[in-house]
């Protein structure tokens, strides 16, 4: 898997062509979620067909279409971690999925939570979902322009990131796959630190956690090592 191809690659896609993901890249992404819910101990779940979630206007005012498969990303509401852990391994799932040519979107809001086709436990907190689908090869007029209301314009490199000295080529290197990192609104809150030899991430508010992850998981795609879990978490290369 090409993951820094795909990082380059993918753009969030609200419209899906009216057929079913076919069945060898459902088990592909089914193996993945299982192999990550057990690494992670997390309760990601593929739904085949989760549109209910996204039935009408009133929850998701129009701005997808033909939703069918949707991945649900839960877990256990004790879990500290939660949203970070399904924001690394989400993105994961993401980039995976456009390996394979199709579409994904990350969903916070505008669909059912309430739905029971999400199946989502007493003990458990369903933080968003993806939704997956095969595309057409252009965007449509509508999902253009759904994504310049919903899309800032990409924060520059130096804005993302902190140093006390002058940037080693790996930093920068792991900034620039950040920088295509999705988050909530393309607002890109996450941080990141390098003072006296150490690397940290961090966000503002609690509510950013989910992109905390994708971002820690899109610089150590592209620059290696790895982060400590946790707000502020410390990078090892």
């Amino acid at each position: 898997m090409d993951y820094l191809k795909a990082i380059d690659e993918r753009i969030s896609r609200r419209t899906y062509l009216d057929t079913p993901v076919e069945p060898n890249k459902i088990k592909t992404l089914n193996d993945s979620i299982n192999k990550y819910n057990q690494e992670a101990e997390l309760a990601m779940e593929l739904i085949p067909d989760g549109s209910k979630a996204f039935n009408g206007l009133r929850k998701s005012y129009g701005m997808f279409k033909n939703v069918r498969t949707i991945i649900v990303l839960k877990g256990k509401k004790e879990d500290a971690d939660l949203k970070e852990k399904l924001g690394q391994y989400g993105e994961l799932l993401v980039l995976e999925a456009t390996g394979m040519g199709l579409g994904t979107c990350w969903v916070a809001g505008t669909f059912d939570r309430n739905n029971g086709v999400l199946n989502v436990g007493d003990k458990e907190e369903l933080v968003c979902v993806i939704t997956v689908g095969n595309i057409a090869a252009e965007q449509t007029f509508k999902e253009k322009l759904v994504r310049g209301m919903t899309h800032r314009k990409t924060k520059a490199a130096e804005e993302l990131y902190k140093s006390d000295v002058p940037a080693p080529q790996w930093l920068l290197t792991g900034i620039h796959a950040v920088q295509k990192a999705p988050s909530a609104v393309n607002l890109q809150p996450v941080k990141f630190e390098f003072r006296n030899g150490i690397l940290t991430a961090n966000v503002e508010e609690e509510r950013y956690l989910t992109d905390l992850g994708i971002a820690k998981v899109h610089f150590t795609l592209a620059a290696g090592g790895n982060f400590e879990l946790g707000n502020h978490g410390e990078y090892h290369n």
